[in-house]
Parts: C-alpha cells; structure tokens; sequence
C-alpha cells in the first residue's frame, strides 16, 4: 500500500505492508522504492516493511534550498514516527546513498534503532576523486539531461558476468528510472559530496550491522566495504560473489535470504 507523510510542506511517498519486526527498507541514488520490489513481496510476508521514496525519488516531492543528507534522514524520521509509532526500534536498511542516510539516522536517532544495515554503502566521505566525479556527474546532467545520464552510467552498476549472463535487468533498471528529475540527481550529487565521514557511528552503534557487499562493485570496492565491516561491535557481513552496486537485482533470492535471515536474527520483536 502507497502512503505519504508531509514533510516541510512536501508530500513523501512510501510503500508499507506486512506486518511483524518493523524494518525500513532506503534506496539509493537514480532509483525509487522499486529497487526494493523483489525483496519488499517477499520479506512483507514475515515482517513490516516500509520503503520510502526518499524527497525527489518516485512519487516524493522534493525539497528546496540547500537540502542535505541529514535532511532525508528528518524525513526517514517523520515516516518511522507515522508507522513505527507503537514499537520502540526497528531497523533501517539503506542502500549505497540510503546508507548514508541511515547512517546520518543513526548517529542522531541512535534510541530508535534495533539494527542497521548497509546494503553497498560506506561509512567514508567522499574523498578528493569521488568528488570530482559528482561534479563531472553534475554537469553531464545540465549538459545532456537525465535520461542520458541513466541510460550512459546504469550499466556501471552491474558486474560483468550480470551485464553479460541477465542484460535485462540493465534495461529493466534504465527503463524504471530513465525519466528520473535532473534536479534531484543534482541535489542528490550535492547532498552526497558535502555529507561528512561517520565511521566513528560504525564504531559507537551498539545493535547488529549488516553489511551486504559486492564483489564486483566498481562504487565500492570490496577492500573498502570489508574494512569498515570490522568497525562495529557485532557485525553480519555477506559477500554477493555475482554482484556489482545492485545485488538486490543481480541475486536477488540470495539478497532476500540474507535480509530475512538478519531481521530474524532478532527473535521476538517486542523485546
């Protein structure tokens, strides 16, 4: 079921269903809450899910001025106060710019949360080179516009054995988000390059972390994500061995077999 909240005078859309553990299921740069469509069908049936659409993504509004990361976390916030108002925790999944939302989440709202997960995400700011790349990003988008800019760096999300074996789920993803808002993309872009480092969240969480890696992502590479998986106290750490920046899609029964597998690792929600 389709939902909203409003959220500084801006409608924000988010899929609920289910019922259970309570779990927040963010996605990422250039995608919606249908990124999630395999694994929400699914985990809907043993736990509640909710599945934003973060501000400017799918059928979300987006916000004005100078919106940052910690802005989409408020959002997150006011959605989990909507939903998860009769349970204490729950836990917040966020993949790649989802994770820095969860992660900015967690570090002002650790009370709220049972567990966090980064699902081909980092902990790490960008350094010097990341940023360069936004930028370029940034202005490939005012030059040529976001159904370019989908259709050009969406196979950049997958391995090559996907981009070879399942060319289809490149096409799927380009004809899901092709129409997305430039000027999302841009504030995304922005709201990532100045987002600031938060290993020492990482290191301070008391819950269970899962980390969901991809061998072949080419955004994160595998000795990055298992270096910051060694940081908290109790980690869960799974290799997708098949999977670039978009496992969820490139192995997507492993992904819900390891989703369900950490939020029952939780036992009896009311705890």
């Amino acid at each position: 079921m389709m939902k909203h909240i409003i959220f500084r005078d801006k409608k924000i859309a988010y899929q609920a269903g289910g019922s259970g553990l309570p779990v927040m299921l963010v996605h990422g740069f250039a995608e919606d809450h249908h990124i999630w469509k395999y694994q929400f069908k699914k985990l809907a049936k043993e736990f509640f899910v909710v599945a934003p659409d973060i501000p400017g993504s799918g059928k979300s509004e987006s916000l004005e001025g100078n919106v940052s990361i910690e802005d989409y976390a408020e959002a997150m916030k006011q959605i989990a106060d909507e939903e998860f108002q009769k349970e204490k925790k729950f836990i917040m999944i966020g993949h790649s710019m989802g994770g820095y939302i969860a992660l900015a989440f967690a570090e002002k709202y650790p009370q709220a949360l049972k567990g966090l997960g980064l699902f081909h995400s980092t902990a790490y700011a960008d350094d010097d080179t990341k940023k360069e790349a936004r930028k370029k990003g940034i202005e490939f988008i005012k030059n040529n516009g976001a159904e370019l800019f989908i259709q050009t760096t969406t196979a950049n999300l997958f391995s090559d054995k996907s981009k070879e074996k399942k060319p289809h789920l490149v096409e799927e993803l380009i004809d899901e988000y092709k129409n997305f808002s430039a000027d999302s993309l841009i504030q995304y872009y922005q709201a990532m390059m100045k987002r600031p480092g938060r290993v020492h969240i990482l290191e301070s969480f008391t819950g269970p972390v899962l980390f969901i890696i991809g061998k072949k992502d080419k955004l994160i590479p595998l000795e990055t994500a298992l270096k910051q998986s060694r940081m908290p106290s109790v980690s869960h750490i799974y290799i997708l061995k098949n999977s670039g920046h978009t496992g969820m899609r490139e192995e997507k029964k492993r992904a819900i077999k390891i989703l369900s597998g950490f939020l029952l690792s939780f036992g009896n929600f009311n705890r």
